[in-house]
């Protein structure tokens, strides 16, 4: 009866631990100032929240009911590859659009290599 409580406990705090990622995800989306600090709060949190939740569910029907699930293990591959790639090309096609940084932003790293590029 122990072994199976502290088994189901592993799982839950997985869960918790990603339930959390993803809500500073969303605060960070509410909170940031322009699109690229704010697509650096959706990816980077939101892919560590959905991996926790996603793992704490795989080791959950693992440990309780024996059934490793193979649609897991490629939801969390899915969701790491993709998510940081997409929000990255958002970024780049953003600062090729001239969107502009927030006024608190302290340094600009790609311009020199953009102006090089084109002029």
């Amino acid at each position: 009866m122990f072994a199976n409580e502290t088994s189901e406990l592993i799982p839950a705090l997985l869960i918790l631990v990603g339930t959390i990622f993803t809500f500073l995800s969303a605060v960070g989306l509410v909170r940031f100032p322009d699109l690229y600090t704010r697509s650096h709060a959706a990816s980077k949190s939101s892919t560590l929240g959905v991996l926790c939740t996603l793992l704490g569910t795989l080791c959950y029907f693992w440990i309780s009911e024996g059934y490793f699930s193979i649609r897991l293990i490629l939801g969390i591959f899915f969701v790491f590859l993709t998510t940081p790639v997409a929000a990255h090309l958002m970024c780049r096609a953003a600062y090729r659009s001239n969107l502009k940084l927030a006024d608190e932003s302290i340094q600009d790293d790609l311009k020199e290599v953009f102006e090089r590029e084109n002029g």
